[in-house]
């Protein structure tokens, strides 16, 4: 007598394959197959220990997984890549967070001179990019940074006052103010070691945050 395979062999064995082929796929994608395989394998385990199907269980796992790993939309996948482009060779970061927000980081070479909040001539064409861009569904989260030289008497309202100086420009460039929000960090979140010069120039920096509203997805 041949015995099949069981269910949840089957869901793992698909997961595997799945995720196997994520490496050639973009981002958005590769949100969605990710979160169907996990979905897929743990409905599979769940339903089984639980008395039910494991193949029924794999199946409503694989669904959920891929919506709830599609939170990354083309829409933003699109101003990732534009975003790319028009920064490449600044020396300007741009990546998708784990929260599926895209982020914008700003060196200080670029955005601030040092004590300073009045935005350099460089960043300008980099923030109007950005929001040529949005739409009525996205929603900006600007935050200032500085390093660590000086108390945070001084660094606090430095780092929301470069803040503030993103967000008046691009309320400026026609972005409301309500779809703008802005943080200053201070010298609290480094990057890099603030004992050396390369260092404290990497917590100088403003990181700007796209997110949609669910709706738009």
């Amino acid at each position: 007598m041949i015995r099949r395979p069981s269910a949840r062999l089957a869901a793992l064995v698909a997961a595997a394959a799945v995720l196997a082929g994520c490496e050639n796929m973009d981002e958005r994608s590769r949100g969605t197959a990710t979160g169907a395989a996990i979905g897929a394998l743990g409905g599979a385990v769940l339903s089984k220990a639980t008395g039910g199907k494991a193949g029924t269980g794999a199946v409503v796992g694989g669904v959920v997984g891929a919506v709830g790993g599609n939170l990354w939309s083309k829409r933003m996948e699109d101003k990732r890549r534009a975003m790319e482009q028009a920064t490449a060779g600044t020396g300007i970061d741009v990546a998708r967070t784990q929260d599926n927000e895209l982020k914008v980081n700003v060196p200080s070479d670029l955005s601030f001179a040092v004590g300073r909040a009045d935005l350099q001539p460089s960043l300008r064409p980099v923030l109007d990019q950005f929001a040529r861009g949005l739409d009525q569904t996205m929603h900006v989260r600007i935050v200032g940074h500085t390093d660590s030289t000086g108390s945070d008497a001084i660094n606090d309202p430095l780092s929301l006052a470069r803040a503030r100086t993103v967000r008046d420009y691009l309320e400026d460039r026609g972005v409301p103010a309500a779809r703008l929000e802005i943080a200053g960090r201070g010298a609290r979140e480094p990057v890099a070691d603030n004992n050396t010069d390369a260092g404290r120039s990497k917590n100088r920096r403003v990181e700007i945050f796209l997110t949609e509203s669910p709706q738009a997805r």
